[in-house]
Order: C-alpha cells, then sequence, then structure tokens
C-alpha cells in the first residue's frame, strides 16, 4: 500500500507573512527626493536633491544584492527618479540582473523615444501619476498642466506599444466622485487603475485635513473597490475599510517591516513606504547592507513579533482591518495600537490635543516652482460667533 505522507501545515499566509520573509514581496526604492513638481500631498516632501544619496555604483551593488535575496522586482520612485541622469542606466542594470523594475513618473519625461525605450524592454512597467479626471482637480494638488503632462506621456507609452502602463491615483475628497472617469481613462490608454490611500506624512501632514476622504466617500469608494477590485489595483492600501464586511482582494493587513519596506536615496531602510520618518528607521545599507538590515534589525525583528492590536481587538471587525494603518496612525498622532484615524466604524477620532510629530526631514522647494499648485483660497477671517454673518464683524478699520 502506497502511503501518501501528508504536507506539513503551515497556517494561513497572512500569519505567515505577519511572521516576515527572508526577503520582502514588496520593495520601494526612492532613489532621489529631487522633482520638478510641488505636489500639495508628496509623503516624503520631495523637491530638492540630498547630496548624500547614492551614487551609481552604490545604486548597482545593491541591485546585486536584491539579486543575491531572489528580489524579483522594486518599485522606484522619488521624488521624479527620472530627474536622475544615471536612472535609465539603473533601469537597465536591474533587468539585466533579474531584478524587474515597476517605476512611477509624472510623465513630463516621458517623450516618444523613451516611451519606445521603455516597450522594448523587458521586465519593466510605469506607472503615471494622476490624482484627478479632469484638469481642475489633478491641477489643484499636482499643479499646472500636469494632467495635460500625465495624458501626454499616457499616449506615447500606448503609442510605442507598452503594455503594462498603469495609472495611479491617490485618493482624495475631490477625486472620490470620478473613479469611474478614471477607469474610462484608463480603458482609453489600455492601462491598468491602482488607487493608493493618501497618507498624512510629508507635506501630506498639512493637506490632509483638505484631502483625506470624508466618512460617506470611505463607504463610496468600498462599494466601488467591491464591483471593480479584481480590475483595479490598491497594494492593499484600503484593508481598514474591509471592516464594512466582506475583505477587499489583497493580503489585508500592514507588512511593514514583514512584507515590505523602503530605501531611501540616501540608503537609509524604512519598515514603510509611507512613514519616512525616524520612528521606522530600521538602519542603512552603508553600514550593513540591505540583507542584514532586512533580517537582523531590531526595528523589524519588533514588528514580526504577535502584536497586541490593543483595544481594536475587542472590535468585531478587527480580524477584517486589522487596526489599520500603521503610518495613517503614526502622523495623526494616534496610539499605534489604537484604531485608525479613518475607522469606519467611528472609532478613530483624533484627539483634539493629539501631539502631531515633527517631520524628520523635508526637501521641499525653497522657493516656488514652475507649476506648482496654488490653492484657491478666500481671505475671510473667521465670524466671532458662529450665527455672526456680517462680513465685517471683528474688523477693525486702521
Amino acid at each position: 500500500m502506497t502511503v501518501v505522507q501528508e504536507r506539513p501545515r503551515t497556517g494561513r499566509l497572512v500569519d505567515r507573512f505577519e511572521e516576515g520573509l527572508q526577503a520582502p514581496i514588496c520593495l520601494t526604492w526612492e532613489l532621489t527626493y529631487a522633482c520638478n513638481l510641488a505636489c500639495v500631498h508628496c509623503l516624503s516632501s520631495s523637491g530638492r536633491r540630498d547630496p548624500r544619496e547614492l551614487t551609481t555604483q552604490e545604486c548597482k551593488d545593491l541591485i546585486d544584492e536584491f539579486q543575491r535575496m531572489q528580489i524579483f522586482y522594486v518599485n522606484i520612485g522619488g521624488g521624479e527618479p527620472t530627474v536622475r541622469p544615471d536612472f535609465w542606466e539603473i533601469v537597465d542594470y536591474a533587468v539585466a540582473h533579474d531584478v524587474g523594475v515597476k517605476f512611477s513618473t509624472n510623465g513630463f519625461r516621458i517623450t516618444p523615444e523613451r516611451a519606445r525605450r521603455l516597450a522594448a524592454t523587458d521586465y519593466v512597467d510605469v506607472q503615471i501619476s494622476l490624482d484627478g479626471a479632469t484638469a481642475e482637480v489633478n491641477d489643484a494638488v499636482r499643479g499646472r498642466g500636469t494632467y495635460d503632462k500625465a495624458l501626454e506621456a499616457l499616449g506615447n507609452l500606448q503609442a510605442a506599444g507598452m503594455k503594462d502602463i498603469k495609472i495611479s491615483v491617490v485618493c482624495t475628497r475631490h477625486n472620490i466622485g470620478q473613479l469611474d472617469e478614471f477607469k474610462a481613462i484608463a480603458d482609453r490608454f489600455g492601462a491598468q487603475l491602482r488607487l493608493t490611500r493618501l497618507r498624512p506624512a510629508g507635506r501630506g501632514a498639512d493637506s490632509w485635513g483638505d484631502l483625506h476622504p470624508l466618512p460617506e466617500q470611505q463607504r463610496e469608494l468600498y462599494d466601488w473597490l467591491m464591483a471593480h477590485g479584481e480590475d483595479v489595483l490598491t497594494g492593499d492600501s484600503f484593508f481598514h475599510l474591509s471592516a464594512y464586511g466582506e475583505a477587499l482582494p489583497g493580503l489585508n493587513l500592514c507588512g511593514a517591516g514583514r512584507v515590505v519596506c523602503l530605501v531611501d536615496p540616501v540608503g537609509d531602510v524604512y519598515a514603510c513606504p509611507f512613514a519616512i520618518h525616524d520612528n521606522f528607521l530600521a538602519g542603512n545599507i552603508r553600514e550593513a547592507g540591505f540583507g542584514a538590515v532586512w533580517r537582523e534589525s531590531e526595528l523589524f525583528t519588533q514588528l514580526r513579533t504577535p502584536q497586541t492590536g490593543g483595544a481594536c481587538t475587542q472590535c468585531s471587525a478587527f480580524d477584517s482591518c486589522r487596526g489599520g494603518c500603521m503610518a495613517a496612525k503614526f502622523f495623526t498622532g494616534m496610539p499605534l495600537d489604537g484604531p485608525d484615524p479613518e475607522c469606519v466604524k467611528g472609532n478613530g477620532v483624533i484627539p483634539a490635543d493629539a501631539t502631531l510629530p515633527a517631520p524628520s526631514q523635508d526637501h521641499s522647494h525653497k522657493s516656488p516652482v514652475r507649476n506648482q499648485p496654488v490653492p484657491v483660497t478666500i481671505g475671510r477671517r473667521p465670524p466671532d460667533r458662529a450665527c455672526d454673518e456680517n462680513p465685517l464683524a471683528g474688523f477693525t478699520a486702521r
């Protein structure tokens, strides 16, 4: 009689991921903080180049380490990665060493010639950032003329025969109502739509109050993703919405330090791509190499140990939302073992006296740049009393 040996039981995949992996599944690599734009929600406060950023050779050495660790692809971003003179050389080197590249760009440098070059390169995906389905909505966040440039880049990629085009959208209260229009734009260019969550980090901390979706829009987004989620990428940005009921497609957990991390332009390694702050700094590749940081850093070891979940464990939706986003909690001054600030159960009320963390870095341009967004504001002093509608209330003639 043949005895069939039972395969070892490993538990749920999500449980294995919470314990950490030998190499990250999703690694974000910010090549530079330099950027030709000044988007109001930029989570890395990009603009100016850091003079300490990795050299071309250091970038190649890092790619060699990625190859040895069998990291199959990296998400390259910035800043605007294409402003680095050696960007295309780095991409070619990565592909030649079995490390696929997905890079995000505002599209300004995706000329017809470069689009043809990308279309002819294996293992490269391109994401064009677009935060409004109309110029009015997009340009208020990204800058004047950025909508037209993004669509021009998409057209160049489509004409070149590029197959792996993504449109990357940060969801805000001003564009949630445009989800169908975003999908139509993606379909028009043969692209795939990717939605990500707004985080209150970097310059996003200053624009959070004006841009983060309202509670009713969270539900609208959830319903839309449930209807279209199989065709739309989210990068597990919205697992906090799973508390509404059925879980969204994806892992639905915070992968910080477990399956994801970020390498910044100077080689610092952070637990989360959305938490570029000293509190989440695990080490630097120049000191120990990426592999040693990933395997041995004290921060990553701590994140991979069982978490208590705090008060959220008492909630019926905890197994669905897992307490929400660590970065969103940290940058709004909420405890990391508490509820997400956008908790759909209404438990994420930010205290009026919450202490917000001071930014650990800011690479914003020191002076206005071309195309910089100019928010439309009405210079009006708040009324002295809620019922006082006199526009001259509180005004003192001099």
